[in-house]
């Protein structure tokens, strides 16, 4: 039993020739490749700072 698989990218809708599977054509995966690149970046958080409505624990805190 043979299923045929469609014929066009579903990103782009130009013809796929020479694909072995279905999914988006090679120069899309080039763009996608471009645009979700995987370097690392620094990512500086910011210092927590707890909300005005918060109190300390009454046993932590307790003298």
């Amino acid at each position: 039993m043979s299923v045929s698989l469609p014929d066009v990218c579903p990103r782009c809708a130009s013809t796929l020739e020479g694909e072995d599977y279905y999914g988006v054509c090679a120069l899309c995966r080039s763009q996608l490749r471009e645009v979700f690149s995987d370097q690392a970046r620094d990512v500086v958080a910011a210092e927590y700072e707890p909300k005005m409505n918060v109190v300390p624990n009454a046993v932590a805190s307790k003298d």
